[in-house]
């Protein structure tokens, strides 16, 4: 792309200027869709709420910088290339509102944004793996479904003639009436077809499913192997974004909720997403780990749905560092154990402060007291023995549990394998300075694999 292609992209708003003199040509796809990505890859970025209109300009500026670099192959913008980018910058703004991709305000993106972005990042995700296997949950069993198959079938009474595999029916009738006649006789038109003639294209029962993501809010989840590299959340944000569109796109009839933990877990809107930030110190004791509160408020949401399949998705950096105390008992037996142990009861003020100042509301319905206990590259054990016990509890009622952990410390996946053994689910491990790398530990196929994209 030449700096005169880069000035000619300059688009004026559909408020009477559509036919200003010295309008440039139609701003590329593939140029939207740059500037809409690089808008969702800031938007990642840990304790981001939003974004203003100066810093919307900044990025999509920084980006036209680069497209001018790579198409002279020279290192800076003379003032004429710097104006080009300016103009061309505020273009591309003003288009992507009109179009419907942002608005104003904090939470800058629309429906379609969030959407449109959530695609891109997905193609992306699947290009580095070299990959277009999606994946589906669905029945070996043939009959009624939704999803169409290759291959078909002789029809049965009370099939559905509306999959009628056209081509194949009329070439059964032409090879029985040739069969019958001993090739002596030609096939006149219309061909006159029998009930045994008719073909079917086969269909597969797709199993309706109800899953629960769970992305790890804990302060943990803000580290990085290096200044420069995606910190965990980053990354963590980005698969559950990834994912959320890989469901409504290819399972639509699923049902998909949300929820984010620390201490305490919370429900949250897949919108929310781009803006979700860990907690720190400065909620309580909100930013350790506790992932029996996932798992609780993760089984109530699955409760309401009538699926065929349950499953929960935990996104984390694979260290609990909490757990629920359920009674006085189990709390005079931690202390005689650890007598310097910490707990935390939710402070309601800190929780009302939540709900007004950011619409979080906490659950904390689920536990009223947690037990906190932070080791560094391990896990307490009594913490490690009350989440797999919780984990069994949810797989002893259909659900099914996989793990995807995001970090750069692989020591810490031990836990996530052992907990997964016991539940007989998945554990996915990513590194955020290597998202090409996946390591894939499947227990229920009994397999190890390395998947690495080039």
């Amino acid at each position: 792309m030449s700096q005169s292609d880069v000035r000619s992209y300059i688009y004026y708003s559909s408020e009477g200027n559509e036919n200003r003199e010295g309008a440039g040509a139609e701003i590329p796809r593939e140029l939207i869709n740059n500037a809409l990505l690089a808008i969702g890859e800031e938007l990642l970025k840990n304790n981001r709420e939003g974004m203003s209109r100066e810093e919307l300009e900044h990025i999509l500026e920084e980006l036209m910088a680069r497209e001018l670099m790579k198409a002279n192959s020279s290192k800076s913008a003379d003032d004429k290339g710097k104006d080009t980018i300016n103009n061309t910058a505020r273009s591309m703004l003003a288009y992507l509102e009109e179009q419907g991709y942002i608005k104003k305000g904090k939470k800058i993106l629309t429906n379609k944004g969030f959407m449109r972005i959530g695609i891109l990042m997905l193609k992306d995700v699947l290009k580095a793996f070299k990959s277009n296997q999606f994946g589906m949950h669905e029945t070996s069993k043939s009959g009624y479904g939704t999803t169409l198959l290759e291959s078909s079938k002789r029809y049965e009474q009370g099939d559905d003639l509306r999959e009628l595999n056209v081509a194949k029916t009329i070439l059964n009738a032409v090879e029985r009436i040739m069969s019958n006649s001993k090739g002596k006789c030609k096939v006149d038109i219309p061909i006159e077809f029998k009930v045994e003639d008719i073909e079917q294209y086969e269909t597969v029962n797709e199993i309706s499913m109800s899953i629960v993501y769970c992305i790890d809010l804990s302060s943990t989840m803000r580290y990085c192997a290096m200044n420069e590299s995606m910190s965990r959340i980053e990354a963590a944000k980005k698969a559950l974004w990834s994912l959320y569109i890989l469901n409504k796109k290819l399972f639509p009839s699923d049902t998909i909720h949300l929820l984010g933990f620390g201490a305490l877990a919370t429900k949250i809107d897949a919108r929310d997403i781009p803006y979700l930030k860990t907690f720190e110190p400065g909620h309580d004791f909100l930013h350790y780990t506790n992932y029996q509160a996932a798992f609780r408020l993760a089984v109530k949401l699955l409760r309401s749905t009538n699926a065929a399949k349950k499953r929960i998705v935990m996104i984390t950096d694979g260290q609990p560092s909490a757990c629920f105390v359920d009674s006085d008992a189990e709390k005079e037996r931690i202390l005689a154990a650890r007598p310097y142990s910490h707990f935390y009861k939710p402070d309601r003020l800190t929780i009302q402060n939540l709900r007004y100042e950011h619409g979080i509301s906490i659950d904390t319905s689920s536990g009223s007291l947690v037990y906190l206990c932070y080791r560094y590259r391990q896990v307490d054990p009594y913490i490690a023995a009350k989440t797999i016990l919780e984990a069994k509890k949810c797989k002893s009622m259909g659900i099914d549990i996989d793990t995807l952990m995001v970090s750069e410390e692989d020591i810490l996946l031990k836990f996530v394998n052992d907990m997964e053994k016991h539940v007989k689910g998945r554990s996915y491990y990513i590194n955020p300075a290597d998202l090409s790398r996946v390591l894939i530990t499947d227990y229920i196929a009994n397999k190890r694999r390395l998947v690495k994209g080039s």
